[in-house]
This record gives structure tokens, C-alpha cells and sequence, in this order.
């Protein structure tokens, strides 16, 4: 199969519907509240879009938007458990697809207008011994470390392990090999740390 400017991706299931504990028993999870939490946002490639040149193959891992799963999804008509991703190299918000792993090499590249970025703790105010702060909210998260590089990460003068600001809620989750990285747009890049 080709297609145009999709990926196309087969999913046994759309949400991670157990876990496993550390002694190997696995348990299953209700998701009728925790659908967006225990979404699958990962599965293998099955067909490239044709229109651009993306070094992906068929059988890499592509990591995905959740809205390739949510709600149905996007399942491709005619085919049982394959989803369509949208790709596209000039509008990053119509860009589904943020990243994929090679099934040669096991390396991540994040794709058209998308960063990963790891977690970087905030720094805390040291206080006073005798005054106590009480946080009734948590601060948001606005802050994290360049994971992997990429054509779009290093057009605007980015590395590996840079710190960069990014607007606030911006701070999307994605696992990747077990590990959480924020998924961020590089237009919601504010700012490189010195």
C-alpha cells in the first residue's frame, strides 16, 4: 500500500488495557475514565506517505497523536486494526505523526515540526527556616531538555541536552522505550537557556 501523505500503522488494541506488576501478574484496567491516560500512541508501520521523504519503513515504530486513537479514531476503511496518521511537512498542527523509532537501528527521530523533550525539575526557592510556604496549585510545567535532534530542532539552533522554555500546557506526555519525554511543537519553543 501507498498513500499520499499518510502513515498508515496496525493496532491490536487503542488504549493500554492492563498493566503488569513487578512480580508478572497482569491486571486489567477499567478505561471508561482513563481513556486519554491509557491511550496506545505507538504501533508499527505498515505504509509511508509517498509526497515526502521521511526515512521511515515500513516496520519502524511510529509514535503518534492520541487523536489517531481517541474516539474511534482514524481507522483506514476496509482494513481491521489499521489507523491512518496525518503527516505533513508544512503545517505542523495537521502533523499526527511526532516521531518513530528504526527497526534497523533502534534510534528515535522526531518528525516534521515536533520536539522531544525530557523532563527538567524546577528549580525551588530555598525559604526561610521560620516562614512556611503552603503551594495550594502546582506550578506548570514550562521547561525541558532537547532528547533528539532533528532538521527542525537544528533549524533553529538547537541540540542535544539544550534547555528550552515552551508555553505553558504545552507540556504533552509521550513514552517512548518506557521512558516519558514531552512531545512539543517547535513553534511553542520559547526560548534556549545559557
Amino acid at each position: 500500500m501507498r498513500t499520499f501523505d499518510l502513515f498508515v500503522v496496525k493496532l491490536e488494541n487503542t488504549v493500554n488495557d492492563t498493566i503488569t506488576t513487578d512480580s508478572g501478574l497482569e491486571l486489567y484496567i477499567d478505561n471508561k475514565y482513563h481513556e486519554f491516560e491509557n491511550r496506545v500512541t505507538e504501533g508499527p508501520v505498515v505504509a509511508v506517505p509517498f509526497k515526502y521523504e521521511t526515512c521511515v519503513e515500513p516496520g519502524d515504530t511510529l509514535y503518534f497523536h492520541h487523536l489517531v486513537v481517541i474516539n474511534d479514531g482514524q481507522p483506514l476503511t476496509g482494513e481491521p486494526d489499521h489507523y491512518i496518521v496525518r503527516y505533513s511537512e508544512d503545517n505542523a498542527v495537521s502533523n499526527q505523526a511526532i516521531a518513530f523509532k528504526s527497526s534497523s537501528t533502534g534510534a528515535i527521530y522526531p518528525l516534521a515540526g515536533w520536539s522531544l523533550l525530557e523532563p527538567v525539575e524546577e528549580e525551588e526557592v530555598q525559604e526561610s527556616e521560620i516562614i512556611e510556604v503552603v503551594k495550594l496549585k502546582q506550578k506548570p510545567t514550562t521547561r525541558g531538555r532537547v532528547a533528539f535532534t532533528s532538521p527542525g530542532v537544528e533549524e533553529v539552533g538547537l541540540e542535544v541536552g539544550d534547555v528550552v522554555g515552551f508555553k505553558k500546557n504545552m507540556d504533552y506526555r509521550i513514552k517512548i522505550d518506557g521512558k516519558e519525554y514531552y512531545r512539543t511543537r517547535i513553534e511553542d519553543l520559547l526560548y534556549k537557556e545559557l
